[in-house]
């Protein structure tokens, strides 16, 4: 890393939002999808970037349950784009190691994109570095309702008792429920909201809010964000003293 960060401290679990594809396209006066090839180019470079600085998990809110209300020309460019990045950096995302995982409602995804996922599941799953998990038709109020459903169908089928549920019994039907809690939510394209990603998961997350649009967020970018993330001070409803 080009800044001065003890590995020790930096986050174990990044997660982004990445934001602003359309409209660093409209200020370049392109096509909205000329904005999102260029926003898969730092996807690449981010994932690189999270497995070089031994960052162990990172999960990119890639397209939400709310993203199909979009132009339908836009959505079936999207679902293409998708089903050639699966198909495209599986190689490359074994050669660095990097394993990976979807979560969210993907059996309504297009069956190409479906397979797509699956034959990446599995070419990658005996790998040992980054875990990247791509939010994929992923709402996290939608996560939360099938935890409950999940829940409800154990305890209709005499598994689980009702007064036995918890925190810690609920998350155990989250979609991924191995998966560590994020410890960073970067969200770029000058918003500052969370927009119905990781709700459960995020009880206790440092956020971090940029300008910087997605296309832009090169690696310095990254960076500064982990930057900020180490200056902090964690104290998870306790006090330091």
């Amino acid at each position: 890393m080009s800044v001065s960060i003890p590995k020790g401290r930096l986050p174990r679990h990044v997660a982004i939002i990445m934001d602003g594809n359309g409209r660093w396209a409209r200020r370049k006066m392109l096509p909205r999808a000329a904005g999102h090839y260029e926003g898969v180019k730092r996807v690449r470079e981010i994932v690189r970037a999270c497995g070089e600085f031994g960052i162990s998990y990172l999960t990119l809110y890639t397209f939400s349950a709310e993203n199909w209300d979009r132009p339908q020309s836009e959505v079936k460019e999207l679902m293409k784009m998708l089903e050639r990045l699966l198909r495209g950096e599986v190689e490359e995302l074994n050669k660095n190691n990097v394993r990976f995982e979807a979560i969210g409602r993907t059996e309504a995804l297009p069956s190409k994109v479906q397979d797509g996922i699956r034959k990446m599941h599995e070419r990658l799953s005996r790998n040992t570095g980054l875990v990247l998990v791509l939010g994929l038709n992923y709402g996290g109020r939608q996560e939360i309702v099938d935890m409950a459903k999940r829940a409800a169908q154990a305890a209709a089928e005499g598994k689980l008792g009702v007064d036995s549920i918890d925190e810690e019994t609920l998350g155990s039907f989250q979609y991924l429920p191995w998966l560590p809690d994020p410890d960073l939510l970067i969200r770029t394209g000058a918003e500052k909201r969370i927009s119905n990603f990781l709700l459960w998961q995020s009880a206790y997350t440092e956020l971090y809010f940029t300008d910087v649009l997605w296309p832009d967020f090169k690696r310095e970018k990254l960076e500064a964000a982990l930057a900020d993330y180490v200056g902090r001070e964690r104290r998870f409803g306790r006090v330091n003293e």
